[in-house]
């Protein structure tokens, strides 16, 4: 199945600007309310009431570090109706 990418923001930001929407982000899930992502003509919600997996990942490259934070969702799989 192919990966498709619904928002994508990447932009340099202060320390306290990342922190501060890491906060917001944080908040959002430990309270299972939506999240909504918006920049420009891009647009996303996700629902944090669910069990999620959690990844975090340190990579070095040359002469640059990276943390990356992922966060899966599995999609609802509760019906709508059922025929019996």
């Amino acid at each position: 199945m192919t990966e498709e990418v619904l928002f994508k923001l990447e932009q340099k930001m202060s320390n306290s600007e990342i922190a501060e929407n890491l906060r917001e982000i944080a908040e959002k899930i430990e309270n299972g309310d939506e999240i909504s992502l918006k920049s420009g003509n891009q647009s996303v919600d996700l629902r944090t009431d669910r069990s999620a997996e959690f990844e975090i990942k340190v990579e070095r490259e040359k002469d640059e570090e990276s943390l990356e934070l992922e966060i899966e969702w599995k999609k609802n799989n509760d019906k709508e109706f059922e025929i019996s």
